[in-house]
């Protein structure tokens, strides 16, 4: 069975770059483009991963974490927060989530830097791991 990994995001650009990172390294990728598609598709799948923007429409990745984690179903999902180094997003004061990455510098590397961190050796199968 593959990970399975969340990303959202409402630029289409980085949703696209985080999914086919993810995919390439063996993850099954949903997507949602705000918060509230993510707790939509959230009622079918179960990530082992959520990767999410903080400034969307309609629901923010902030108020996402918060819905996230009042729910014993989903509080344990690891989160990684994407964030625009110009956006005001302060890491040192956002506690809840596992991981911060900044779009801005090479989000590829950070992402694998996320993913080693809070998945570990299960986050290095992808091609070519020999499953």
């Amino acid at each position: 069975m593959p990970l399975v990994a969340l990303v959202v995001d409402d630029s289409m650009l980085i949703r696209h770059t985080v999914c086919r990172f993810l995919e390439e390294r063996g993850f099954a990728v949903k997507s949602a483009t705000n918060g509230q598609e993510a707790l939509e598709t959230l009622k079918q799948i179960h990530p082992d991963i959520i990767v999410t923007d903080m400034q969307m429409p309609k629901m923010s990745g902030s108020e996402l974490i918060t819905a996230l984690k009042s729910e014993s179903v989903t509080a344990s999902i690891p989160v990684v927060i994407l964030a625009g180094k110009q956006s005001g997003f302060d890491e040192k004061k956002e506690k809840r989530a596992d991981f911060a990455i900044f779009k801005d510098i090479d989000i590829e590397v950070q992402l694998g830097k996320a993913l080693r961190a809070i998945l570990g050796n299960r986050a290095a199968k992808g091609k070519g791991a020999g499953r």
